[in-house]
């Protein structure tokens, strides 16, 4: 027992990420080794392989698309231009191998990203900002060298190398709370989209993708007057660039100086086709008000202003009608006021418009759950949880489970549900807190022994869980070095215990010497406690 632990006898529960963890980063750091990239030729530690990288970019990539508004359906046309320019870009990369794919997300904070294995992703809010062909081709060449240049999976190696490194030294630190060393798993590459690479990184993505995009035919000015343009915005401290593209890809006037020099190297000319590309986005630039509108209307609905929010969706959907999140907001506002039946027609045709986006079949969950219809109400959260797993589903469908009497169905959706520090994250930890502590009390409690100022024994019991407890019956051992057999007595907390809180209750055990006898004599075993209903 650690010196720090020999003033008091306790029994807690420790959960088994760290242990996991543990195993993960003895497994990574010994299995790594070096090879060479395949952008610059320099050679690199080396451990996560190209395997890893179109497993990780697969296994995210749509989750992150629905998490960041999904994909832009409206215009089913801008995406196969971005595709068709994306794919003329990856064909002139160093690894055109590479499984490339390329969306457009409805999301309108100007950003763009790259994931491990070539997923690539560029917001509406961003194609309204570009010129030019040329100018989307230098957006889309830069975030292919991230993918290209392994950027991402080297981010990754850090990360775990850091995360490792932190457990190996709480291993050896005495009095460690191993339960706040969270190790990072299979879902590292979630990570990737919007984090800052380091300046060598990007400085990297923008040399290479001038390469990139002067060998796929288009002018490498285009990388000069972009990074000008986003100096420009980043000094104007423009409010949606500062939380999009600036928070991953922070833009500096070495970037343009380095670019300039990096263009003088090529051949001068090359595409730009401004009249292609204002073409092709021009029914989204003039879908703009709309979009305001639906932004504006989310504002005034999380206020409590349903009408208003209504009033600004139903004007949304006059001046575009294809988009399915105006839909959406309608649906949001009129079920505010309890009008399900019209909040539900408009769901429908969120659904006609796009029937791949998560928060639509999870906003008809809750309402046929509000209006009783279970079997409905089930059949939407599953849907809504195969797009995107969110805590409002799985508290719905563990409500749903406890209702119909399947204690253990409900108690995993409540803990899928409770992972997540949401308001129905918090209500899923309470549900789960209310079924799982009766049956295992020493996840949620923290009990202690320690000797009184006369030396007898004294136990506390630290109320872990979201809500309050009572009934908290402890059995005390009390072990013999002589091998005697060991007397048990049981002893229960007569107070209720509230979150956070801590009972204490005194025996008549002992008198102890010391506390070190009190540790090598005394057993606890936390045996029953009670939620407060």
């Amino acid at each position: 027992m650690p010196n720090a632990e020999k003033k008091k006898y306790s029994t807690g529960y420790v959960g088994l990420r760290p242990l996991m963890g543990v195993a993960l980063a003895v497994g990574i750091l010994t299995t790594g080794g070096c090879a060479t990239n395949p952008v610059t030729g320099k050679r690199e530690l080396y451990f996560l392989d190209e395997g890893w990288e179109r497993s990780a970019g697969k296994k995210s990539y749509l989750p992150l698309q629905q998490l960041q508004g999904g994909t832009q359906k409206a215009f089913p046309e801008l995406n196969q231009y971005v595709s068709r320019v994306g794919y003329r870009v990856a064909e002139t990369s160093d690894r055109p191998q590479l499984p490339f794919e390329f969306v457009v997300l409805n999301n309108p904070i100007p950003n763009a990203w790259a994931l491990p294995g070539g997923k690539i992703a560029i917001n509406r809010g961003l194609l309204v900002e570009l010129q030019d062909e040329a100018e989307l081709a230098a957006v889309l060449s830069h975030e292919i060298v991230h993918a290209a240049a392994r950027h991402g999976a080297k981010q990754t190696q850090r990360n775990i190398f850091t995360q490792a490194g932190l457990v190996m030294l709480g291993i050896g630190v005495e009095n460690h709370d191993y339960q706040d060393i969270i190790m990072v798993g299979a879902d590292i590459s979630s990570q990737m989209a919007g984090q800052a690479y380091s300046r060598s990184a990007e400085l990297e993505a923008d040399r290479y993708g001038i390469r990139y995009l002067a060998k796929a035919g288009y002018d490498a000015q285009a990388a000069v007057d972009l990074q000008k343009t986003f100096v420009r915005l980043a000094e104007d401290k423009k409010p949606a660039w500062l939380s999009g593209l600036f928070a991953s890809h922070p833009p500096s006037r070495e970037r343009v100086l380095a670019n300039r020099k990096s263009v003088a190297m090529l051949k001068p000319g090359g595409q730009r086709d401004r009249a292609t590309y204002q073409t092709v986005i021009h029914d989204l630039k003039k879908a703009q008000p709309a979009y305001d509108k639906l932004q504006k209307g989310y504002e005034v609905l999380q206020t409590g202003n349903a009408a208003q929010a209504l009033l600004l969706a139903e004007e949304a959907i006059a001046i575009e009608p294809r988009e399915a999140h105006f839909y959406n907001l309608a649906a949001k506002a009129l079920a505010r006021n309890e009008d399900y039946a019209r909040a539900l027609s408009m769901l429908e045709k969120a659904l006609k418009r796009n029937d791949a986006y998560f928060d639509y079949y999870l906003q008809r969950g809750l309402i046929e759950q509000k209006r009783g219809n279970t079997a409905l109400a089930q059949q939407n959260f599953m849907q809504s949880t195969r797009l995107l797993p969110t805590a409002q589903a799985h508290h719905g469908l563990g409500m749903i489970a406890m209702a119909n009497g399947d204690t253990n169905k409900a108690i995993k959706h409540f803990q899928v549900g409770a992972a997540n520090q949401s308001p129905a994250g918090l209500k899923s930890f309470s549900m789960l807190t209310r079924l799982d502590l009766p049956q295992n009390p020493q996840r949620y409690i923290r009990l202690e022994g320690r000797r009184n100022q006369k030396g007898y024994l004294t136990l506390t019991a630290t109320n872990r869980s979201p809500l309050p407890i009572w009934s908290v019956s402890v059995q005390i051992g009390i072990h013999h070095p002589d091998g005697r057999p060991s007397p048990k007595y049981n002893v229960t907390f007569p107070q209720q215990i509230e979150p956070n809180k801590t009972g204490v209750t005194p025996t008549h055990i002992g008198p102890f010497s010391s506390d070190a006898q009190l540790a090598n004599t005394v057993r606890l075993v936390l045996i029953s406690a009670r939620v407060v209903d």
